[in-house]
C-alpha cells in the first residue's frame, strides 16, 4: 500500500515503493542466475552494468501486471528476471554495435574488456533468460518472451540497414521502435497477465499498453537529442545527429525538405560530412518546419494510447500508477 508521501513521488519510484519486496527477490534471482562456475568474467561483466543502476522500469512491468491482476505464486519474479536478462544482454550488444564508450555515466563493458567479451556475455545471459522462462512451464509464456527476443534482434538489424538512409520513413521508424524498444514493453506486460491466468481482454489491454508505453518511450528518448538538459538526459545535445541516426525528429525534417535542405540531410547523414555548424543548421531546420512539436505530439499521442488501453483492467492503485508513468516518460519534454 502506498502511503500520501509515496502518492506525490515519481511513478517509477512509486512502483518501486510499491513491488519493493518482489523486486529484492529479483536482485536475488538475478544475481543468483548470473554466476558461472566456470567463467568468472561473465558475473564480472554482468554485475559491471547491473551494478551502473538503471530504473529496472522493465522487470517492474511484469511485476505490476501480474499484482495487478491479483497472482499471488512465485514464478512472476522469475520473469521479470527474464526480462531484464533479455534487456541486458541487448544493452551489452547494443554497446559494441554503437561502438559506444559509455552508459550511464560509466565506461561501457566493451570498453572495459572488449567486445568479445560484451558479446559473448551478452549471449550468455540471452542464454540464462531462455532457462529462466521455462520454469514457470507455460508454453504461452515461453512463446510470449521468445517471440520478443527474436522482435528486438529483428528490430536491430532493421536500424542498421535504415541507418543514414533519407529513404527511411515513418513507417519503417515505427517498425524499429516496435522492435528494439516496445517488444520488450509489451512482452514485460503482458506475461504478468498470463502468469496471473487473467481473462483475455485483460491480457489483451497489458499487451497493447506496454506496445504504446515502449513506442511513446523511444520517440522521447529521441526528441531529448535534440531538446533535452544533459544534465538530466545524461546525452549530449545532438548525439543522435553526429551519429547519422535517423530518428523521428529527422525523418518528419526529410519529408518536408525542399532540394537545397535535402542535400544538407544528405551531406550530414547519409554521407556523415558534418562541420562544427551543422547541428544549428539542423535545428533550424527543424524549428522551421515544426518537426520537434510534431515529434512531441507524437509521443503524447501514444502515451495517452498507454492510457486508455488500461480501460478493461480492475481499479487498483497499480493501475492509476501505471497511468501515471505513461504521462511522465512524455512529461520529460516538458
Amino acid at each position: 500500500m502506498l502511503t500520501k508521501n509515496d502518492a506525490q513521488a515519481k511513478p517509477h519510484d512509486r512502483l518501486a515503493t510499491y513491488l519493493s519486496a518482489d523486486m529484492t527477490a529479483v536482485g536475488t534471482l538475478i544475481a543468483e542466475r548470473m554466476a558461472s562456475e566456470h567463467a568468472p568474467r561473465i558475473p564480472e561483466v554482468t554485475a559491471h552494468l547491473v551494478g551502473a543502476g538503471g530504473k529496472r522500469l522493465r522487470p517492474m512491468l511484469t511485476l505490476a501486471a501480474a499484482r495487478l491482476c491479483g497472482y499471488n505464486g512465485p514464478y512472476h519474479v522469475h520473469l521479470a528476471a527474464t526480462v531484464e536478462f533479455i534487456h541486458t544482454a541487448t544493452l551489452l550488444h547494443d554497446d559494441v554495435v554503437d561502438e559506444s564508450r559509455q552508459r550511464r555515466g560509466r565506461p561501457t563493458a566493451n570498453l572495459l574488456w572488449d567486445n568479445q567479451s560484451s558479446v559473448l556475455v551478452g549471449d550468455y545471459l540471452f542464454a540464462r533468460s531462455f532457462q529462466l522462462m521455462t520454469e514457470p512451464g507455460s508454453m504461452r509464456v515461453m512463446k510470449i518472451l521468445s517471440n520478443a527476443a527474436a522482435t528486438i534482434a529483428e528490430g536491430e538489424v532493421l536500424q542498421l540497414t535504415a541507418a543514414n538512409n533519407l529513404a527511411t520513413d515513418e513507417s519503417i521508424y515505427l517498425q524499429v521502435v516496435r522492435g528494439k524498444t516496445a517488444a520488450l514493453f509489451s512482452a514485460a506486460t503482458e506475461v504478468g497477465g498470463v502468469i496471473a491466468d487473467a481473462p483475455e481482454d485483460r491480457v489483451k489491454a497489458l499487451f497493447a499498453y506496454g506496445d504504446a508505453l515502449g513506442i511513446a518511450f523511444q520517440i522521447a528518448d529521441d526528441l531529448l537529442d535534440y531538446r533535452g538538459d544533459a544534465g538530466s538526459t545524461g546525452k549530449n545535445i545532438g548525439d543522435d545527429f553526429r551519429e547519422g541516426k535517423l530518428t523521428l525528429p529527422v525523418i518528419k525534417a526529410v519529408a518536408q525538405a525542399n532540394a537545397q535542405e535535402r542535400a544538407f540531410w544528405a551531406r550530414t547523414i547519409e554521407k556523415g560530412q558534418q562541420d562544427e555548424a551543422d547541428l544549428d543548421q539542423a535545428l533550424t531546420l527543424m524549428d522551421k518546419h515544426g518537426t520537434l512539436d510534431a515529434t512531441e505530439s507524437d509521443a503524447r499521442a501514444w502515451a495517452d494510447k498507454a492510457k486508455s488501453a488500461l480501460s478493461p483492467l480492475p481499479e487498483h492503485e497499480l493501475k492509476e500508477t501505471l497511468a501515471d508513468l505513461a504521462d511522465y516518460v512524455v512529461s520529460r519534454l516538458s
